[in-house]
């Protein structure tokens, strides 16, 4: 058996000296992981408090946020210390797990446009009471999953309109007391708006004059979390009826926070005076109603069930008090969100449609008044048309009878001699039956007798004179006849005569 050589190097240091070698990088590589900084550097019995996943670290005094966070931090309370910046690197490690941020109380006054990419599960952010002035663009963008974001009690004036852009979980955001003059409509207007937005607070800011128009057109549940009072907004009666409108709604922006929507009057003294009293003593705004759906013939015709809550389970009752089912044979049909697709109307689908909305945790009870006109779209100007023409009409017909009465040609007070004869012809239409002496006397035909128009001066209106009773009236008679005594009545009698008399 050969023995090795003498110069060989022996095995057994190599199988001794290769562990402690193996040991030795492994340490070096632990010390200087950042994973092995983040489980042994953040000492959780001076520098913070530990409790399982819960690391606090309030009201430590601190200038920068800890170093070494475990790995396993789900909630991080940072607030009531001196942290004045929030840089990219303030967690060199990715805190997958983490779900909660607290930074209020802070004077925080600068954000990095990196801050957020280490920590993108959260969904609950506190930034509120610090000294940030501005947000920047795409700012929170890493943060998709985000749900509720306090900006309160900063000094915000400055939002970048894609601040917020990124933010597609975001359900509540509240911004109030800060000192921002123009209203975030992009965050709650249709194709621009965050989908799950809820609650936006924009009160306490300075906000004067909000798009009125714009905010009536967002749905009821968008508005039954949208806060903007306590702002100097300037009186105008479209914001009295905007706010009416949610309080008859019953929305609880308007509810819960009536008495802190108010205004500043137009004019020299601005007089702030609350909202809802524009109606009364002040603008004499006219009284808020609900409007009413109108239609015409052969429309398609689209109610919205708007309700306070989102995804709100719905049913129609038609005006008939028949349900909408899906797949009936009814003209009505029920849209995927909800509301009520009327097609091609006509005048026996007007009437009050009910949407009954039902919730865990609410039931809602809408009323859609509908009006359908009994004529086409297109057909409105040929009906107004006629109206106007029978307007028209009727004013001529008003007109020619006014005429008539006040301008006729001039009666017997202008011409007395002329009329007075032809009153006398018309009035003797009304003569009173003659007597037996009269009828003897009218068989001779030879002899016919007038009235003089002396005798018609001494009547009164129709009336027997009483001083002219007995008066001898001279006839032309043959002679031998003699004269006969013809009281005034029967004088009066013969004027409504269109006929001579036959004595």
């Amino acid at each position: 058996m050969l023995s090795p050589p003498e110069h060989s190097p022996s095995p057994c240091p190599r199988r001794v000296h290769a562990p402690w070698a193996l040991y030795l990088f492994l340490s070096l590589v632990l010390l200087w992981s950042p994973s092995g900084a983040a489980t042994s550097a953040l000492n959780c019995h001076k520098t913070c408090i530990c409790a399982s996943n819960i690391v606090s670290c309030s009201k430590m005094n601190l200038s920068m946020v800890p170093t070494g966070l475990p790995l396993y931090t789900a909630v991080l309370d940072l607030s009531y210390n001196d942290i004045a910046r929030l840089k990219a690197d303030w967690t060199p490690v990715k805190l997958a797990k983490l779900h909660n941020l607290l930074l209020s109380h802070n004077g925080l006054h600068f954000l990095s446009s990196e801050a957020f990419i280490y920590v993108k599960q959260l969904r609950y952010l506190d930034l509120s009471s610090n000294q940030l002035k501005q947000l920047d663009e795409f700012i929170f963008e890493p943060l998709g999953q985000l749900e509720v974001l306090l900006l309160y009690n900063n000094r915000i004036s400055q939002i970048d309109r894609s601040a917020f852009h990124g933010l597609h979980s975001l359900q509540k955001l509240y911004l109030s007391q800060n000192m921002i003059s123009r209203f975030p409509l992009e965050l709650v207007r249709d194709r621009t708006r965050l989908e799950k937005l809820s609650l936006m607070d924009v009160s306490s800011n300075r906000i004067k004059v909000p798009p009125i128009e714009e905010i009536q057109a967002l749905p009821a549940w968008i508005k039954n979390g949208l806060y903007f009072h306590n702002n100097p907004l300037i009186c105008d009666c479209t914001l009295y009826s905007l706010l009416a409108h949610w309080h008859i709604r019953r929305l609880n922006s308007a509810l819960d926070f009536k008495d802190e929507y108010t205004c500043y009057l137009p004019g020299p003294q601005k007089a702030t005076v609350g909202v809802f009293d524009l109606n009364e003593e002040y603008m004499n705004c006219s009284t808020f109603y609900e409007e009413d759906e109108e239609a015409w013939l052969e429309q398609n015709l689209i109610l919205r069930c708007d309700t306070r809550h989102r995804d709100m389970s719905k049913t129609w009752v038609t005006p008939g008090n028949s349900v909408v089912t899906e797949g009936g044979n009814q003209t009505a049909k029920l849209l995927p969100d909800g509301s009520l697709l009327i097609s091609r109307v006509k005048p026996e689908d007007s009437g009050t449609y009910t949407c009954f909305a039902v919730s865990e945790a609410l039931n809602e009870t809408l009323y859609v008044l509908v009006k359908v006109h009994n004529f086409t779209e297109n057909g409105g100007g040929e009906t107004l048309n006629t109206a106007y023409t029978t307007l028209v009409g009727c004013l001529a017909s008003v007109i020619l009878v006014l005429i008539y009465l006040y301008l006729t040609p001039c009666r017997c007070f202008c011409c007395p001699r002329k009329n007075q004869d032809a009153d006398s012809i018309h009035s003797s239409m009304l003569s009173a039956a003659p007597s037996q002496e009269d009828l003897s006397d009218k068989m001779d035909p030879r002899h016919v007798a007038f009235i003089s128009p002396k005798e018609l001066g001494e009547r009164q209106n129709g009336k027997v004179n009483p001083g002219v009773r007995g008066e001898m009236i001279e006839e032309a008679r043959p002679p031998g006849k003699g004269r006969r005594k013809k009281s005034v009545a029967e004088s009066v009698s013969s004027v409504f005569s269109d006929t001579p008399i036959v004595v």
